[in-house]
């Protein structure tokens, strides 16, 4: 068995805005926003249904509140001007990551198909014998339960680059692991569609509702 290097790289922390719109980690500076079409296509439905329906719905709402007497004590326009308020900073958000998106197939043909890159699924095994399946994708299309890893993990950046029968060193917060490498596959990584929240507003927002 060969010894695959790991890459050892300081997280890029960028507090702020970008934590207040998303729970998932931030990008390392400069870098290109790595994701699947499938998760691309997500983030890119949920920025045309803010920008489309949820924010004008949401705009009339706070419009119809404001006529309705005092502002102050009014929870229709309290509510709607904090929501609007978030659509924005959410819409922000996303035009970031799509601005910077770089979409990856998986499951397109690659010449390097037993090394392990972005949209890589590997099977490993512990020092304990114990095999877990990954799929490396986006910061912004994490499923811990389906075992979707971001590629600014410890643990991807510890599979990086090697290959089949590699062993690698995972450096985590519990301490040191030895990582072999059973399997390297290219594959469509499956992603849950972007749905559709909220609706009351649009209620609100109509004095013949």
């Amino acid at each position: 068995m060969s010894k695959a290097f790991t890459r050892e790289t300081e997280p890029d922390n960028d507090p702020g805005e970008e934590e207040a719109a998303s729970s998932s980690p931030p990008l390392p500076k400069g870098s290109k926003n790595y994701i699947t079409p499938g998760g691309h296509k997500r983030l890119m439905d949920e920025f045309l249904w803010l920008m489309n329906k949820e924010r004008p719905n949401v705009t009339a709402t706070v419009s119809w509140a404001a006529a309705n007497g005092d502002r102050s004590e009014n929870a229709d326009y309290i509510y709607g001007k904090k929501r609007l308020r978030e659509i924005d900073r959410r819409i922000r958000f996303l035009t970031k990551r799509l601005d910077i998106a770089e979409v990856v197939d998986p499951a397109a043909p690659r010449e390097n198909d037993n090394q392990i890159f972005f949209g890589a699924t590997v099977t490993f095994a512990n020092q304990k014998g114990e095999e877990k399946t990954v799929s490396i994708v986006g910061v912004d299309e994490i499923d811990t339960s389906r075992g979707y890893i971001s590629w600014v993990s410890p643990l991807a950046r510890a599979l990086m680059k090697a290959r089949e029968g590699d062993v690698v060193t995972l450096h985590a917060p519990g301490g040191t692991e030895e990582l072999e490498i059973l399997e390297v596959e290219y594959r469509t990584i499956p992603m849950e569609p972007f749905r559709e929240t909220g609706g009351a507003e649009v209620d609100r927002a109509n004095p013949s509702s």
